[in-house]
């Protein structure tokens, strides 16, 4: 398969799965708190990915430990935390929509951190991009303005970090193997989630109480196997087969699919959110459209 087919195929199934996290974070906090299903994301992650250690030992950690931590941390541990957290006051498909911020601060990570400098027309996206989203956060129809800005700007950091984590993967981590990047960030962060939940949560408490203990979890479970492990190796590939802007602009599709979902499960959008999400994929267009496909 052609490199860019492959991107293609990739950016989709990536978009379709992701665009699906959102829905799953709220079923799984059908029985537990944000953190511990924030917690558990991560924990699960790192069960399914640690055989995979035995083949992927030895590596150079001395040369690789900066890449891996960031990828690990803000990749992955803290947008765990935050988006979980934002969940709980606002809606799955308004935490999708702002999702898509994620090009947007790639490109001016890549700035400050890797003095790629943005061009006229990927500043211009980055404005429209930036607007759009205040614009959804303001029309969005809740009783507290100030706590659905407060919470929402939870995701506005949460993008930042995966921004950070997808320039740190380019930067220290291009000539390591998808696999073996995946499993060793994890590696760092899921035996801190595992202390976390089990020695700082209710965790033990809600399975066994909660009517909803073992639904949630098999939720959970898909977002940390699926959504989480199985997907960061498909998205350090794609950075690697098609470029940093590219792979971060698989958020074209992730908002519609989160939007689709929460739909379904009886949220609401207004017009104005639609138009203000179609603002925001144009600015993703417009930081992406020169970008070029590192084919091998």
């Amino acid at each position: 398969m052609k490199s860019k087919t492959l991107s293609w195929l990739i950016l989709i199934v990536l978009a379709i799965v992701w665009g699906s996290s959102f829905i799953l974070m709220k079923r799984g906090m059908d029985a537990y708190d944000s953190d511990e299903v924030a917690a558990l994301r991560i924990s699960i992650a790192f069960l399914f990915l640690s055989p995979l250690l035995l083949k992927h030992r030895p590596i150079n950690l001395k040369k690789y430990f900066k890449g891996l931590f960031i990828m690990g941390v803000f990749g992955n541990l803290i947008p765990a935390f935050l988006f979980t957290k934002a969940e709980t006051q606002i809606s799955s498909s308004l935490a999708g929509m702002l999702n898509a911020l994620t090009p947007l601060f790639a490109v001016l990570v890549g700035f400050v951190w890797l003095k790629v400098k943005p061009t006229g027309i990927k500043i211009s996206g980055i404005i429209v991009g930036f607007i759009a989203a205040s614009c959804l956060m303001l029309f969005d129809k809740t009783d507290d303005m100030f706590q659905n800005v407060i919470y929402s700007l939870l995701i506005f950091i949460a993008t930042l970090c995966y921004a950070i984590s997808i320039n740190g993967i380019k930067k220290f981590l291009s000539d390591l193997n998808s696999v073996a990047a995946t499993v060793w960030a994890f590696s760092i962060t899921g035996p801190i989630a595992l202390v976390y939940l089990f020695g700082f949560t209710d965790f033990t408490e809600h399975v066994v109480s909660s009517p909803l203990a073992l639904s949630s979890l098999g939720y959970v479970s898909i977002l940390a196997i699926v959504g989480t492990a199985l997907s960061v190796i498909l998205f350090n590939v794609l950075i690697k087969e098609a470029g940093v802007v590219f792979a971060s602009s698989c958020t074209y599709l992730i908002p519609v699919v989160a939007v689709l979902w929460g739909l379904f499960d009886g949220e609401t959008i207004n017009f104005a959110q639609i138009l203000s999400i179609i603002a925001i994929i144009l600015s993703v267009y417009l930081i992406n459209r020169d970008q070029k496909f590192a084919l091998k």
